[in-house]
């Protein structure tokens, strides 16, 4: 893999460690990214497909890391109470997976013919930064009931699964609109963007795993400088996701998420005139 190709890789990683947390999409920012840098030209469109959504693994490593004392249910640290509260996490994380798992696999294909491409993931941003802009207008108004993921049932968890589902269309945003899922049934912003982080675990491996058996069933193969490419954004996406995560959950102690409404509403509308202007 050439120089030029390693620095594309690096950029993707970092655009990929940014996006996946703060409330922007990151799967439309990476299409967004492929628009300008034509990397599908160079590795093919069946690589590129699984390139989007494998990179995502580092994404997931860091949450990993990030939140492994709460999510790791053994150990003798743990009281008998805390690793009850840590499998119950696990419970109603599984349960939100349910209907992207059943949706997913079901549209996969489909979705991918008709929503990944550029106007479309401007729409949604637009869409979207202005329901962020509203909602939060809304919150200053009130006063949130949950304050802790463990506050969760399974019922609320399958709520915020069936609010995940408009995630599959790319330039949503998935941990954006959990974390509206969440904010909106009660939770305060950081157990919020914290039951997303959660979430992300199995919806993104599944996903991964989902993408490399269509890939490889379908007759493909991975070439050195392939692996290479995607070896370097995943590791990339993994160091930059723990910066990410770390400043979110600082960030929203203090702020909300109207600035990141008005970040999607405006990259949006530039996407669209340069849309039709090109």
């Amino acid at each position: 893999m050439g120089f030029i190709n390693i620095l594309k890789a690096i950029l993707f990683g970092i655009v990929e460690g940014i996006t996946e947390w703060l409330p922007i999409s990151s799967t439309g920012h990476l299409i967004i990214l492929e628009d300008i840098l034509k990397c599908q030209e160079t590795f093919g469109k069946e690589f590129w497909d699984l390139f989007l959504v494998v990179i995502q693994l580092g994404a997931i490593l860091a949450v990993v890391i990030c939140f492994f004392g709460k999510l790791w249910p053994f150990g003798s640290k743990k009281t008998k109470e805390e690793k009850v509260h840590t499998w119950l996490i696990w419970r109603n994380v599984l349960i939100a997976c349910i209907p992207a798992a059943v949706i997913g696999l079901l549209f996969d294909d489909w979705l991918d013919e008709h929503f990944y491409n550029f106007i479309t993931v401007a729409i949604m941003l637009i869409l979207y930064g202005i329901l962020f802009i509203i909602i939060e207008i809304f919150n200053k108004k009130r006063e949130f009931k949950f304050s802790d993921c463990k506050e969760m049932t399974w019922k609320t968890a399958l709520i915020v699964g069936l609010v995940q589902l408009l995630a599959l269309i790319p330039g949503t945003s998935r941990s954006g609109v959990t974390i509206l899922g969440a904010m909106l049934i009660g939770f305060d912003r950081a157990s919020s963007a914290e039951f997303s982080f959660f979430l992300s675990i199995p919806v993104m491996f599944g996903a991964s795993l989902l993408k490399f058996g269509k890939f490889f069933i379908d007759g493909n193969a991975l070439n050195s400088s392939q692996v290479s490419f995607l070896l370097v954004g995943t590791i990339i996406a993994f160091l930059v996701s723990i910066v990410v995560i770390k400043f979110l959950l600082k960030f929203i102690r203090k702020h909300d998420f109207t600035g990141f409404g008005v970040y999607r509403t405006i990259l949006g509308v530039i996407l669209i005139i340069y849309f039709f202007i090109q």
